[in-house]
């Protein structure tokens, strides 16, 4: 009676007390509170009313506890809940536990694991606190309501065991069924809980058809090598005659990780040749805030990304770079191999081995005032060909090998007047040195270039508030930028290609490379206008264009920078807080017609989004156009009612040629415990290495195992 007076004072005093907090030597003491309190037979404690236990993380809810003193057992009439707090709860009827909760019997129960996955039993048997064996069991993660008590899919089985240590669910004679129709038998079957994210075991499969390839089946095996260690080995086998073994290696380091991953195929399209695909990727944290980075690939043939639909690159770049980058310091050293994939384009005399190294620091000038710049850059490329000759038209030998060093200062300040306007001062000077293995031209042998541009500059910020908090900003610019006419001209290769666009407008220098740098006295001449609204929606144009004193033919026409008088660019954006975002770009000559054009609108909605672009880019022989370029991008996805249906299409339409580049067609369904994604594209597009194909893609998974997706809307019950 001793011990039963001071177990009912303590309860006591936890129920009049609330929640106390226990001492660490207390921490193993159970802690009981109910509405009402019994003692039977001197042995047995009764709780009843709103019964609840803790002890040692687990949660025990009840109507009516019966405890047992000396068989150190637990009765407990239900409804029960039963949790240990690693996301597994147990619902029943009636149970019979020892005391610690880790063993026993639980009739008519339920399973929960992360609040997802169901398994429902005609009885769990509680085992060591680790395992929980049920008997007769439907498992599902699908909601199901009164009218249609039937899930999406469920498993049926004769017994299940679950391994909380493991967080392992063991199948015994298990049938799956969708919609209530069995459609898979298998003995036994192993498959990860809701908590557990890698396992090792088969993934979802995925059938996949294709025209060239036929039809087939794509089932990754993932294999877990420990805690930093992965293994992903996924075999495709189909009907014309392919067999295909991708593999993916991963590891995590203390200080970066990495990802190996390579691809075999034999096949009718190149009968007798193993085709492949091998890839590295990784980084590495160095020392005193260095990263190391890198990415290399290579390929057997020019096709077999196209023909496996592992990528739809033409040229592959193997880039090994270290970089740090500090507030005013950036240090970058970088080795890029290439591999072209294009028809036509001889590897021999395309520059595939690369490297540069640069240093560039941002400083303040003292009594000089504003902000410097000091860059350094060497640059080094080299083509496998020694041929001589210029197969190309291009003035330089096709096999040259170039190498470059470069030293550049600029300095910028500004002064806001009085009356507000900025006045700002800028200029730059760069000098470089080229050596050049290229015995078929003047641009052979070592050549150095010095070249300076310097700028006076001002802007007069215009604000003005409006009525219901708009505010509107326009500002003027006017740019006059002072440089020679005449530099050493070398041999252009990086700088072929150049963008007039609003973030260039006011630039020194609009050549993105380092071969080339823009000459001649010039006025650059801008309109920037910026209006914010309250209600969430904001406009942004740019309008302007370059004047210069003398033509010196340096640009393209396709640039919209030839002449003396550039095109007039145009440029604006609407923003609004509904996720609409609308951006275009146009170059226009004096008789407004068009140079370049280009539109994308996107817009982001819960239930649709859509992106869509146009292209226009006129004829331009220079920069290897020799005919316009016409081109129309969409992108959209739109839900199809409230369940769980979504609809996606996209498509690549070439105006000039009036046929599609290529377009896609998806149908997606997810709810909360069922993924289905059915895709169907077409590539139009075919070549000498490549020919046009038409795709099929199925996948399923179900939701609530092994840390899958996160779920979707769940399913509505009437009533």
């Amino acid at each position: 009676m001793a011990d039963m007076r001071r177990l009912l004072l303590i309860l006591t005093l936890v129920l009049w007390g609330g929640s106390l907090a226990l001492p660490l030597q207390a921490q193993e003491q159970a802690t009981l509170v109910a509405n009402a309190l019994r003692i039977e037979s001197d042995r047995i404690l009764v709780a009843e009313g709103a019964v609840e236990v803790f002890y040692q993380g687990r949660r025990l809810t009840a109507a009516r506890l019966s405890f047992d003193r000396v068989a150190d057992s637990l009765t407990i009439d239900g409804p029960i809940t039963l949790s240990d707090g690693s996301g597994v709860k147990v619902l029943a009827s009636q149970a019979e536990l020892k005391a610690d909760m880790t063993e026993g019997i639980l009739r008519s129960a339920r399973v929960v694991m992360n609040d997802q996955l169901q398994l429902a039993a005609a009885e769990v048997l509680r085992l060591g606190g680790r395992y929980t064996a049920m008997t007769r069991v439907v498992a599902s993660s699908c909601r199901v309501c009164a009218e249609n008590p039937t899930p999406l899919w469920e498993i049926r089985a004769r017994r299940v065991v679950h391994d909380q240590a493991e967080r392992q669910i063991y199948f015994d004679n298990a049938s799956l069924r969708l919609g209530g129709v069995p459609v898979f038998y298998i003995p036994r079957l192993r498959m990860p809980d809701p908590t557990l994210t890698r396992s090792t075991g088969f993934l979802m499969p995925a059938l996949k058809s294709s025209s060239t390839l036929g039809t087939g089946l794509r089932w990754p095996y993932f294999i877990t090598l420990g805690p930093s260690r992965d293994l992903t080995v996924t075999p495709f086998l189909a009907t014309k005659d392919v067999q295909a073994l991708e593999l993916r290696y991963r590891q995590a380091f203390r200080t970066g990780e990495i990802a190996l991953s390579g691809f075999l195929a034999n096949d009718r399209l190149q009968a007798g040749k193993t085709r492949a695909q091998a890839r590295a990727e990784g980084r590495f944290d160095l020392p005193r805030g260095f990263e190391l980075t890198f990415d290399a690939q290579t390929v057997s043939d020019r096709a077999v990304l196209l023909d496996y639909g592992l990528s739809d690159a033409d040229r592959l770049n193997s880039v090994l770079a270290v970089t740090r980058t500090r507030r005013n310091e950036h240090i970058a050293g970088r080795l890029i191999a290439i591999q072209t994939l294009r028809v036509g384009e001889p590897s021999g005399t395309l520059a595939a081995s690369l490297g540069d190294l640069t240093w560039q620091r941002r400083f303040s000038l003292g009594p000089l005032g504003g902000q410097g710049g000091l860059q350094f850059q060497a640059h080094g490329h080299r083509r496998s060909s020694t041929v001589a000759t210029d197969g190309d038209n291009d003035g330089l030998s096709d096999g040259r090998d170039v190498a470059r060093a470069r030293i550049k200062a600029d300095w910028r300040r500004d002064w806001i007047m009085g009356n507000g306007l900025i006045f700002g001062v800028l200029g730059e000077v760069t000098t470089d040195l080229y050596q050049i293995g290229d015995v078929a031209s003047a641009y052979g042998g070592t050549h150095s270039r010095s070249h300076g541009a310097f700028a006076a500059e001002l802007r007069w910020p215009l604000v003005k508030a409006g009525k219901g908090g708009v505010n509107h900003l326009l500002e003027p610019v006017i740019q006059v930028v002072a440089a020679p006419n005449r530099t050493a001209r070398l041999a252009n290769e990086d700088s072929v290609l150049v963008e007039f666009d609003q973030g260039n407008l006011f630039a020194l220098n609009r050549f993105p490379g380092a071969d080339a740098v823009e000459r001649g006295v010039r006025a650059n001449l801008g309109m920037n206008y910026l209006r914010r609204d309250p209600s969430g929606w904001t406009l942004g144009a740019t309008v302007g264009r370059v004047i210069r004193a003398r033509d010196l033919t340096q640009f393209t026409a396709g640039s919209g920078l030839d002449g003396r008088n550039s095109n007039w660019l145009a440029a604006w954006q609407l923003t609004h807080a509904n996720g609409t975002q609308l951006t275009s770009r146009l170059l226009l000559d004096d008789g407004f017609g068009l140079t370049k054009a280009e539109m994308l609108l996107a817009h982001d909605r819960p239930r649709y989004g859509l992106e869509a672009g146009l292209l226009y880019h006129k004829a331009d022989p220079a920069e290897g156009r020799l005919i316009d370029t016409r081109e129309v991008v969409f992108d959209g996805r739109v839900a199809l009612g409230q369940g769980g249906w979504q609809a996606q299409l996209s498509n690549r339409y070439d105006l000039e040629a009036r046929r599609a580049s290529n377009a896609g067609l998806g149908l997606v369904f997810r709810n909360e415990c069922l993924s289905v994604d059915v895709s169907l594209s077409r590539r139009f597009t075919s070549s000498t290495s490549v020919r046009p194909t038409t795709d099929l893609s199925v996948s399923l998974q179900l939701l609530g195992f092994g840390g899958s997706m996160a779920p979707g809307p769940a399913r509505q019950c009437r009533g």
